[in-house]
């Protein structure tokens, strides 16, 4: 009502002034719709006035474009092969690839609990252990806690489960390993649960047949108490325990196979009673495939000499304190400098540097990091930061720091100052520890870039000969065709295999074992498009636009390539888009069967390699089930796409037009 009273509202009459001023300004719009129609023509100026005449000046191709934007289901597809790619290529800046293999967290399911220590704990810690994918702390209350990722996959067995033993208890000391858990009670009963089959705890089974890789836990642990106040500390490592007394004494059990890459604690007891005759034991910590000992006199020891802690001694100063990560030795000397020894990686020498009259004095030691509390107060990390558990510098107010597997905890009188470190995977790990989230964004960039580039260079090569064998006919049809069903005649996943097999014969670098494959996949998947391009071609060629053109002296190569394969650009269009999802399915599938792009360089089809393993597909699901989700999601999308181009851009097949 309003805009009709409106639109009848009698409008006042303009004066002399203003016509004249509106002549004017109607003179300039004449003028410049002159100017632009003579520069860039009449379309837009008409569509404006007859909206029918819009789709008589579109292109072909801009009706196709919207044809295909019409179809939901096409642009959905599009949008998320479009995310895909931003993801895969994109995401590699920001996220880094670690290929190195981390026993303490292999096989390890989705979580982000890893960091997640329990509230009541945060304002009581005494102290806090983890060797693997759990971590387990003791309050000053004596109250025992635990957290992590604690299930194990096969048995199923959660070390959550506490044992009944220990219920109402209780607890002095405890230490996790990789499998087990070790605890001490106030009574100085010894508890343990955990995986046992390599002697982590336990007598040996009456059944049990001789077996001198295991040391198994003394008897009078199993079945007597210890006396509380004489321990001094308690230590778990990758499969074995040891306990040190006040006095100097200690017991120390569990898997002695050294062949295995465990530790040799055969050679260690031996070894430390040829050196001392008396208990004179300080402190035991364990590495991935050795313990070294601290011992009263301010030397250290091992059962070889590993990691050639020897250096350590001969510096002539006592240690005050000792940390192992996974490869190297830490020890902090009387003088309050930190010397590590062993096989250095990640910038573990690299210790921050102090002011004059600031000291180390404890040191603790992660999977693959360090950290240490100064006389002032003051903590440093140093070593792998991968997941930013050695990002502090010079954190104030801290008075003990405890470093586990990759995360590091800051404490100040029991009470958490800081956590830094790992919380999580979001998709898990693999068979060697390493982060399957990474490897998916890595091994996606890998896939799509071998199937990108094996597309382009099929249809040059489909391009080059369909065009040549269609326009020119005669011998030269005859022999290009020829050539052609030779290469479609050979079987092309077994030919591929053997190319890559004769390949890994030959010392090169992987990158270019890479290129070979996508040349070799390239190769292999152009006579198909080569077929369709010189039928569409033969047809074109009859055409009058020409026959003009050779009457005009055009030259025989631009009328092939420049005249008549603009016009079956469609036909390649959709080829493409197609042959992408099958080249990814191929490199793929090569890799999956082990001849394609080989570990630790990731690929979806290598990632899902582990899938034709019973165990991994019953037991470690998230392996192969997130790589799939992407390959299939984004081979999907792209045949989804591909027959959405196909449908707009062939008249006959369009079932709008």
């Amino acid at each position: 009502m309003n805009n009709n009273l409106n639109n009848n509202t009698p409008q006042k009459e303009k004066g002399p002034i203003g016509r004249f001023f509106a002549a004017i300004g109607n003179g300039f719009k004449t003028v410049g719709a002159w100017l632009r129609r003579t520069f860039f023509g009449a379309s837009k100026t008409l569509a404006k006035d007859d909206p029918m005449f819009v789709e008589k000046l579109e292109s072909p191709g801009v009706i196709a474009v919207k044809s295909f934007f019409r179809r939901r289901l096409q642009v959905t597809a599009l949008i998320i092969l479009a995310s895909m790619f931003i993801f895969v290529f994109v995401g590699p800046l920001f996220i880094k690839l670690d290929n190195t293999v981390d026993t303490t967290q292999m096989n390890m399911a989705p979580t982000s609990s890893l960091r997640r220590i329990p509230n009541k704990m945060k304002n009581d810690i005494k102290s806090i252990s983890a060797y693997g994918t759990f971590s387990i702390g003791v309050s000053e209350k004596n109250d025992f806690y635990i957290w992590g990722a604690t299930k194990d996959q096969i048995s199923k067995e959660d070390l959550k489960n506490i044992p009944s033993e220990l219920d109402g208890k209780k607890v002095a000391f405890a230490a996790a390993g990789k499998d087990h858990i070790i605890a001490i009670t106030t009574e100085g009963k010894v508890i343990a649960w955990g995986s046992n089959s390599l002697a982590q705890y336990g007598l040996r089974p009456a059944t049990a047949s001789d077996d001198t890789s295991k040391i198994y836990e003394p008897e009078e642990l199993v079945n007597g108490t210890i006396d509380v106040n004489n321990v001094a500390g308690l230590s778990c490592g990758n499969q074995a325990t040891a306990i040190v007394m006040k006095d100097g004494s200690f017991y120390i059990w569990g898997n002695n196979n050294s062949t295995n890459n465990v530790i040799d604690l055969y050679d260690w007891q031996e070894d430390l009673k040829a050196a001392s005759q008396s208990p004179n034991v300080e402190k035991i910590v364990f590495g991935n495939t050795y313990a070294i000992c601290l011992l009263k006199d301010g030397t250290i020891a091992a059962g070889r000499n590993v990691l050639s802690i020897n250096k350590i001694n001969a510096t002539g100063k006592k240690v005050v304190d000792v940390a192992c990560d996974s490869y190297s030795v830490g020890a902090v000397l009387e003088d309050g400098t930190v010397m590590i020894t062993g096989v250095v990686e990640y910038g573990q020498n690299k210790v921050p540097e102090l002011p004059a009259g600031e000291k180390y004095i404890k040191i603790s030691a992660g999977s693959r990091h360090y950290a240490a509390v100064t006389n002032k107060g003051r903590a440093f990390t140093w070593g792998s930061n991968l997941y930013k558990q050695a990002s502090v510098n010079g954190l104030e107010d801290v008075s003990d720091v405890f470093a586990v597997n990759n995360q590091t905890y800051f404490v100040k009188d029991g009470k958490l100052v800081k956590s830094i470190g790992l919380k999580g995977f979001i998709m898990g790990t693999d068979s060697q520890g390493r982060n399957l989230f990474a490897r998916i964004v890595h091994g996606g960039k890998m896939t799509m870039t071998i199937g990108a580039v094996a597309v382009i260079i099929s249809t040059i090569i489909a391009i080059i000969v369909g065009c040549v064998s269609g326009y020119f006919g005669k011998w030269v049809d005859m022999l290009l065709m020829r050539v052609t069903e030779v290469f479609s005649a050979l079987p092309f996943l077994p030919f591929a295999m053997m190319l890559s097999v004769v390949i890994s014969h030959y010392n090169i670098s992987e990158n270019k074992r890479i290129f070979i494959i996508m040349v070799i996949l390239g190769f292999l998947s152009w006579t198909g498009l080569a077929h369709m391009i010189r039928g569409q071609v033969l047809a074109e060629r009859e055409k009058e636009f020409v026959l003009a053109a050779k009457a005009m002296g055009v030259k025989e190569g631009r009328i092939a390539f420049k005249h008549i394969l603009p016009n079956v650009v469609s036909i390649i269009l959709v080829s493409v888009t197609l042959d992408f999802a099958g080249c990814m399915l191929t490199e793929s599938s090569l890799s999956y069967l082990g001849f394609g792009v080989q570990q630790p360089q990731p690929t979806w089809g290598n990632l899902l390699n582990g899938a034709n393993n019973s165990i991994v597909i019953k037991f470690y699901w998230w392996q192969w089930l997130f790589p799939s989700i992407f390959l299939g999601v984004a081979t999907i999308c792209v045949n989804i796409i591909g027959d959405g181009l196909r449908d707009v851009l062939d008249p006959k097949s369009s079932s709008e037009r």
